[in-house]
């Protein structure tokens, strides 16, 4: 399935797309949450088979696809062209830092550049949806029991916050607007294979990032399987995977973000984003 909360900020109705149009999920629930992800997806499919959903009466703005969420947790440097292009090795465990779930906005809702900001910077990202709680799982195989499903992710970030004004990454990734995620959720059944996605980014109409979910150094059933052995991942909860090479920290010229610039992304069977990046 693919779910959606669509309408203006703050307003948004949960659908889900019955392969024809976009099905109104308001007589099952409030809203696409946390308790919706861990016990409402088998209703919704149910109700999907008895055709007795309405369907969606006007379609608009896509807002994130989820929400409540309790954590972002993000890996870093996760792809092996990516830790080139950077001139870093190959992590030998997950590099793990995380954003705050107020960073998420809509797939083509405005994204703002900070303040001060010299190196604002683009990252198509694999998103996974936790189902069902993870802890302390014996193994990668594991994981697949605790994903509900997989979401376009961008990770925005800004460079000099993150590397060159010293402590941790956060400073680079907690930003407002630095998450746009959706345009909808998939569900994990709809995924045959979560290593082999292709995904692509635009800047200003110039491809930047074409890369592909198989080239992973961790790749998704570690990933959860090892989170799940320093934090309880929770339903909702979303881990953003890593970016392939392509960013404008790996290319010589840095062609970092600038007000008016426009960033489309897609990763396969995910659906499309576009955001303007405006001054905040």
């Amino acid at each position: 399935m693919r779910l959606a909360r669509i309408g203006d900020t703050g307003g948004e109705r949960p659908a889900v797309w019955d392969g024809a149009t976009w099905r109104d999920l308001t007589q099952l629930t409030d809203d696409i949450d946390a308790a919706f992800i861990a016990t409402g997806l088998t209703r919704t499919r149910d109700a999907l088979s008895a055709g007795s959903l309405p369907e969606l009466d006007t379609v608009g703005r896509f807002g994130p696809p989820l929400t409540g969420i309790g954590k972002i947790v993000c890996i870093g440097l996760n792809y092996r062209d990516h830790a080139e292009e950077t001139g870093a090795a190959e992590p030998a465990e997950p590099v793990v830092f995380m954003k705050a779930p107020d960073t998420v906005v809509g797939p083509e809702d405005q994204v703002l550049i900070p303040r001060a900001s010299a190196k604002t910077d683009w990252e198509v990202e694999l998103g996974v949806v936790i189902g069902a709680p993870a802890r302390y799982l014996d193994g990668p195989r594991d994981a697949a029991a605790h994903i509900a499903g997989y979401v376009l992710s961008h990770d925005v970030s800004e460079r000099e916050f993150q590397i060159e004004r010293g402590g941790q990454w956060d400073k680079g990734k907690n930003c407002e607007t630095f998450n746009p995620l959706g345009p909808w959720l998939v569900t994990a059944d709809e995924v045959a294979d979560p290593q082999g996605l292709g995904m692509r980014l635009w800047v200003n109409g110039e491809l930047r990032q074409n890369g592909s979910t198989k080239n992973m150094i961790f790749d998704v059933g570690h990933v959860v399987w090892y989170l799940s052995q320093f934090m309880v991942l929770r339903p909702g909860d979303v881990i953003n995977t890593g970016t392939p090479a392509g960013v404008a920290l790996g290319r010589t010229d840095h062609p970092y973000l600038r007000e008016g610039d426009v960033v489309e992304l897609e990763i396969d069977g995910l659906g499309r984003q576009r955001q303007h990046f405006g001054q905040a």
